[in-house]
């Protein structure tokens, strides 16, 4: 997906918008980049490819040699930026979060204009945020361009801006789907996309943008250019998954919401009939499950237990590798059982969502062959039927990537997606037949979902302003 971070002072900012930064690195794997403003020196620009080694790593030695009293930068998990643009407002670096839906018409209108072009990537591609930066060069001034970029994009755009004055202008999605935070000390301003990076940097967090909402950024100040819209469709998967532990969105923070989560998840089991009293122990497929599985213990009074560790010191991050072959090598060397809470026990295990399924057959697997007698799994989210249209999550491009699609289509085909609200509902004939299939398949000995209201619940924010796409294909 990405993050983002910046800094306006009246000081050189470069290490705090390294450290801010790098505190964004759960939210990528391609690229990171940096780009700051300094007066003698001007704008400069760093990129590198972090696919294969972290951020801090990559760009450790930049502190050494990049300048400014302003600096922008990202994590990105597509394409390479900030990027820098001159245009008739100045010149300006860029950095955006997001997905353009409607990337193809957008390309038509910028190619048709006076002698527009863009430059093409690998297999044609086109970067997203060149697009919306040529967007922006449709108008006369930032601000007029910026809103302009806001309405014509379908999907989703945080667009970051780094002015050669050092001024930042920031603008959240017009829907809000994935936020902007604003920090203030006493001589300098910050922006973010993680809450506690600006904590962590020495900033009090005073603003977190509406949908649409528009500011400008200067050293102790922040300025409202445009106001928010009232329609809001954060996605609620950020709590569940994406977002870190020590963050919080609209006032609901991700680990408080994930005891929760987990909590609703154990009296969901009590409501169903589940029969918890020959199980042993309640373990996280961690890292992101692991929260919702202390809910959970907590909630049932059953021991929690840390059954099997990941090992990551070492191994790079299991999506990494270019194979699937590849991948689940890495992330079967990352397992390391505790053997002594597994042999001969009933283990109940709760994972933040079942995406494409994979991995998580290959942890089971391990489970048993290191003596398990039974393994129980909970997901902490619905049953995924649709493949994110509005942010680059992962690798699930189309519906039948998803594991719950592929197996309603093996049940019942095509007419199967003509009954995905019931295969959701873990109540009904559908359902239950979903639930079973799947834990036959994945050596279960049962299986169950969270509910959409349950994380609605958890999450403590009304449905209508959450992005629950993903899960009931509502937009």
């Amino acid at each position: 997906m990405g993050g983002f971070f910046g800094i306006t002072s009246t000081e050189d900012c470069i290490l705090d918008v390294y450290f801010g930064i790098d505190y964004h690195s759960h939210l990528g794997t391609r690229r990171g980049g940096m780009a700051a403003i300094d007066g003698e020196k001007g704008f400069q620009r760093e990129i590198h490819n972090i696919e294969n080694a972290p951020f801090r790593t990559k760009f450790e030695g930049i502190v050494n040699t990049m300048r400014g009293k302003a600096a922008i930068g990202c994590i990105s998990d597509l394409d390479p930026q900030p990027l820098l643009f001159r245009s008739i407002s100045g010149t300006y670096a860029i950095t955006t979060v997001g997905k353009i839906c409607n990337m193809d018409e957008i390309v038509d209108i910028i190619l048709k204009g006076a002698h527009g072009h863009l430059e093409a990537m690998t297999a044609g591609r086109i970067n997203q945020t060149e697009l919306i930066a040529a967007l922006i060069s449709e108008k006369d001034d930032l601000l007029e361009g910026i809103r302009y970029a806001q309405e014509m994009v379908v999907g989703t755009a945080n667009i970051i801006v780094l002015k050669e004055d050092g001024t930042i202008l920031a603008a959240r999605d017009k829907l809000g789907r994935i936020p902007v935070k604003v920090g203030v000390a006493e001589y300098s301003s910050a922006v973010s996309f993680e809450s506690f990076a600006l904590s962590k940097t020495g900033y009090e967090e005073t603003k977190e943008l509406g949908p649409g909402e528009i500011v400008e950024i200067t050293p102790g100040n922040c300025k409202q250019l445009v106001p928010p819209g009232e329609k809001m469709k954060m996605c609620a998967f950020l709590w569940s998954y994406y977002g870190y532990p020590t963050t919080t969105y609209e006032g609901t923070n991700v680990e408080m919401m994930r005891y929760h989560n987990g909590r609703l998840l154990a009296e969901n089991d009590v409501k169903n009939g589940f029969d918890r009293s020959e199980i042993d122990y309640v373990g996280g497929v961690p890292d992101s499950g692991t929260p919702h599985a202390i809910g959970y213990s907590n909630a049932s009074k059953l021991p929690f237990a840390r059954s099997f560790i990941k090992y990551t010191p070492t191994w790079a991050r299991s999506f990494l590798p270019t194979t699937q072959a590849e991948r689940a090598k890495v992330a079967k060397m990352k397992l390391i059982p505790v053997v002594e809470l597994i042999k001969g026990k009933n283990l109940l295990f709760v994972d933040d969502s079942i995406v494409r399924g994979t991995q998580l057959r290959e942890t089971v697997e391990f489970i048993y062959d290191n003596g398990a007698k039974a393994v129980h799994m909970r997901s902490a989210s619905p049953p995924i039927m649709y493949a994110c249209k509005y942010l680059n999550f992962a690798r699930n491009n189309a519906d039948m990537d998803l594991l719950s699609r592929r197996i309603i289509n093996e049940i019942e085909g095509d007419e199967g997606t003509k009954h995905l609200d019931e295969y959701a509902d873990g109540t009904t004939e559908r359902g239950k037949k979903l639930r079973t299939v799947i834990a036959e398949k994945m050596g279960f000995e049962t299986l169950d979902f969270q509910t959409l209201d349950g994380v609605v619940e958890a999450i403590g924010i009304e449905r209508c302003k959450l992005c629950t796409y993903c899960w009931d294909g509502k937009e």
